[in-house]
């Protein structure tokens, strides 16, 4: 899969996120990642490769669609909230970025779904 510069830096920093909170919250060692958390991984890759922002996308506590599933989203906010600030200490360039990020201003993009009308696709 291939992704512009800007969403492989987002890649990153969620995967540092995520190494940071599993190596805190459950049995792992150090520097490996559970099979959980190698599924919302795996789950935040497809998602940001499918997002309709690309270059311009914001972070995801400001985007305007929210493409996560009601249960990857709840644990997508709890590994936040935990490696939010520590990823300060452990990756400064990634944290620095992403705090860049969050200043971004964010884009419109028009409705990507499809109405279904007597059966029919507009």
């Amino acid at each position: 899969m291939l992704l512009p510069p800007r969403l492989k830096r987002e890649l990153k920093t969620i995967a540092a996120m995520v190494k940071i909170y599993c190596s805190n919250h459950h049995d792992c060692p150090k520097g490996a990642v559970c099979e959980s958390c190698t599924e919302f991984l795996e789950y935040a890759k497809k998602r940001l490769s499918r997002c309709p922002f690309k270059e311009k996308k914001p972070t995801c506590g400001k985007c305007t669609i929210h493409c996560y599933n009601k249960v990857m989203q709840a644990k997508a906010r709890q590994i936040m909230r935990y490696s939010g600030p520590r990823i300060l200490w452990n990756h400064p360039t990634l944290a620095f970025f992403h705090l860049l990020d969050g200043r971004r201003k964010i884009a419109e993009v028009r409705s990507c779904r499809r109405t279904v009308k007597n059966n029919q696709i507009k």
